[in-house]
């Protein structure tokens, strides 16, 4: 223990947080106490005994005892989530395993099965997540199985997730963002997926929170100052509808909702519109109490009331109760003008609805005579077996095609017979066919949409009907992975290809093995994996091929040899596929960005001339001095420097870790660095010159290369320019945007 725990350890009053641990455990117990049995009060009070215990001489990085880790996750699992006491005693139990000396015997013991079996799932997927190591494939799939094995093990580990992202305040600004940029990669599109409507917009805002904080706290602070007025415009917008809901004495809760912070931060980078120009910034949702039979009629009903009092955008109806979304949702949407000009989204769903909307598929439990909601979450886990099934090795494009078909919107297509198929936007034809079989994808020849004859590679659309054409003589070619975009019908090509590459290999093979002995070299492991590096191969299986189709022969082996022999004849006559020794020079060159961070662990400063690493400014973000940033090691080109907000950021965190350096920037001296913003304004005389006049002449600043584009009047156009620091461009931002006719100015990029 270092001095300052020591220290600490001092001025702790453990009298004062005993009694905090007693009233957390009785918050935990009172919002479960009104549906479980006393028999499963006990099972509670065990497990809270029993992680106390475990967990007695244990501090979380805020220097609070660990126990209130677990009594919240606990209480997250019952109030956010809905699940049963079974669950709760997990959550109280879920780090025991893992941190102490306990085992899953212990908890098999104390317990029983069915919690060693949650624990342990727990405990597997817990170190895929840590804070030093990248996702990696494996792990992920450990995951993905235990989730198809009981579903309670993610929900628990999502509400661990939704913990740590609450208190993230407590870990260095590292930690933080490569935790924020974890859960936005793979935790909030999970949560979404498993219909946690709440909890993904959550965990969407935290994560925001450090990795873009001054774009959080501007947007807090605006829902704050718009607070008064929106409130105002919700209760002037409902009053109509509210007393037309009462005329036809229905049950319902109207509430209004704030859209999330991330979500209008979208809305504005999407758009290209400041927050004042977001339209829908809350949205108006209908609860509907009524029976299951006569929900979708009630709901049309109140629809009806609502588009006879504000006009509709037909644009924006939006039916997910006759065809509900695969994550179980079920809605209407529809956006209404109101009488202040202002168009207003609203939702309109059934309590029933509503619940499992809000906590997903642990609603649909509750509302077990729900077959749908049952069949939903089956075909969920199904596909997710299929893809456990069909992906490649590779880590990197297995997370990849996880997240690209079970986390993308949804298109739902028809067969001949008008069977309904649900498949990720941007599907194709040939995606159509291998999710129908295997069979038929492979045989695929072509395909009918909605009675039309059309490529393989045709995207389709909701609504379409698609008959798909087959041959026996048909098989899978290479360029069909241009095509789909499924991981099932990716899988299944690159499973037929190999099939019929190793067909082919095998002729290779022992064609090689004749050429070999024409030259008199042994064919053994070391050999052919020498020729593999040689031919900048893969792997021998793709030697084995190229020798089949004659893309390589004997002349290519005698050219080998012939390069190996003016390396050194000694070395040649004693293994012909010996590599020359590294000269000393050669040695020293070998890894040198990573012999230089062993020498150099400290924060890396950029714009510091004695700095000895190699690094470049990402053109993809422009970093200049302001920026937070942070450094990744690449293969080839050295450290890129890139901003903490870049839209590669978040890919780079979660996939690559082990490859992130500190870095900051060295005040030493002004250096100028590239920059751009984008301006739109009324197309005006002398505008342009009034712009580059206020860079050029006031701020001294050098333009690279402007680009203005106008149309009927206005004008929209980037400016290239070197700037000193993040500072002196936003000066720069502001004094433009006082210029007669721009309209707006922001940074390239943000």
């Amino acid at each position: 223990m270092s001095e300052t725990q020591k220290n600490a350890a001092q001025n702790i009053d453990y009298e004062k947080e005993r009694l905090e641990i007693l009233k957390q455990y009785r918050g935990l117990l009172s919002v479960c106490r009104h549906w479980i049995s006393k028999e499963e009060i006990k099972q509670i009070r065990k497990a809270f005994s029993f992680a106390l215990q475990a967990h007695k001489d244990h501090r979380r990085k805020s220097g609070e005892p660990y126990i209130y880790h677990p009594i919240s996750v606990g209480k997250i699992v019952v109030e956010e989530i809905g699940l049963g006491a079974t669950s709760v005693v997990c959550s109280l139990l879920h780090d025991v395993v893992e941190d102490t000396d306990y085992t899953l015997t212990d908890i098999s013991e104390y317990f029983d099965d069915e919690v060693a079996r949650i624990i342990d799932g727990l405990t597997k997927i817990s170190g895929i997540f840590d804070q030093t190591n990248s996702v990696q494939a494996e792990n992920f799939r450990k995951m993905l199985l235990t989730l198809s094995d009981d579903v309670r093990v993610i929900l628990i580990k999502l509400a661990d997730r939704l913990h740590n992202m609450r208190t993230l305040d407590a870990l260095p600004p590292k930690k933080q963002l490569k935790i924020a940029n974890e859960t936005l990669y793979l935790f909030a599109p999970l949560a979404h997926r498993l219909g946690f409507h709440t909890i993904k917009s959550e965990l969407e805002d935290l994560a925001l929170k450090y990795t873009d904080p001054e774009i959080y706290k501007s947007i807090s602070r605006k829902l704050m100052e718009s607070e008064e007025e929106r409130n105002r415009l919700i209760a002037n917008f409902t009053y109509p509808i509210k007393k037309a809901l009462d005329e036809q004495n229905m049950q319902y809760t109207i509430i209004g909702r704030t859209k999330s912070i991330s979500s209008i931060w979208g809305k504005m980078m999407k758009q290209e519109v400041p927050f004042d120009e977001v339209f829908d910034v809350f949205a108006i949702r209908i609860i509907i109490d009524t029976p299951e039979e006569r929900e979708k009629t009630d709901c049309w009903r109140a629809y009806s009331i609502v588009t006879d009092i504000y006009r509709p955008n037909p644009d924006r109806l939006r039916d997910w109760i006759s065809t509900p979304k695969a994550n179980g949702y079920e809605s209407l949407h529809t956006t209404v003008m109101s009488k202040q000009g202002k168009w207003v989204e609203v939702q309109i769903r059934s309590k029933r609805m509503d619940d499992v909307a809000e906590k997903g598929y642990a609603a649909h439990w509750k509302y077990k005579e729900s077959k749908a909601a049952e069949s939903g979450i089956d075909k969920w886990l199904n596909r997710i077996r299929e893809i456990l099934k069909t992906s490649e090795k590779d880590a990197l494009d297995f997370i990849d095609d996880f997240k690209l078909n079970l986390f993308s919107d949804e298109i739902f297509v028809f067969t001949p017979k008008g069977e309904l198929r649900t498949l990720p936007v941007g599907s194709t034809a040939l995606d159509f066919a291998y999710s129908i079989h295997t069979k038929v994808g492979d045989q695929c020849l072509g395909a009918k949409v909605n009675h039309k004859l059309v490529p393989l590679s045709h995207p389709l659309k909701s609504g379409d009907q698609v008959e798909i054409i087959t041959s026996v003589k048909q098989k899978p070619k290479s360029d069909w992975l241009n095509y789909v975009t499924t991981a099932r019908a990716k899988g299944k090509i690159k499973s037929s290809l190999k099939e019929a590459r190793k067909k082919v290999a095998e002729d290779g093979k022992e064609k090689l093995d004749r050429k070999l002995k024409q030259l008199k070299i042994e064919n053994n492991q070391e050999n052919i994996q020498k020729l593999v590096s040689h031919f900048k191969l893969q792997s021998p299986l793709d030697l084995y091929y190229d020798f089949a189709i004659d893309k390589l022969d004997i002349k290519d082996l005698k050219a080998y040899l012939s390069e190996q022999e003016k390396g050194g004849i000694l070395s040649y006559l004693r293994n012909p596929f010996s590599k020359p020794a590294k000269t000393p020079a050669e040695k020293q060159q070998v890894d040198p960005i990573r012999q230089k961070l062993k020498e150099k662990p400290d924060t890396l400063l950029i714009g510091d001339s004695m700095e000895a690493l190699d690094y470049t400014l990402s053109p993809c973000c422009n970093p200049i001095p302001g920026d937070d940033v942070f450094g990744f090691v690449t293969v080839n080109e050295g450290i890129k420097i890139h901003r903490n907000n870049c839209p590669n950021a978040v890919q780079l965190m979660s996939k690559f870790a082990y490859r992130i350096v500190k870095a900051k920037w060295y005040t030493g001296k002004a250096i100028a660095f590239l920059s751009g913003i984008k301006v739109r304004g009324i197309d005006d005389m002398g505008i342009l010159n009034n712009i580059t006049n206020m860079i050029s002449s006031e701020y001294n600043l050098n333009i690279r290369s402007i680009n203005i584009d106008s149309n009927a009047g206005t004008f929209e156009g980037t400016v290239m320019l070197y700037v000193n620091d993040t500072q002196h461009l936003n000066n720069l931002i502001s004094k433009i945007k006082k210029i007669k006719g721009v309209k707006q100015v922001s940074r390239i990029g943000k």
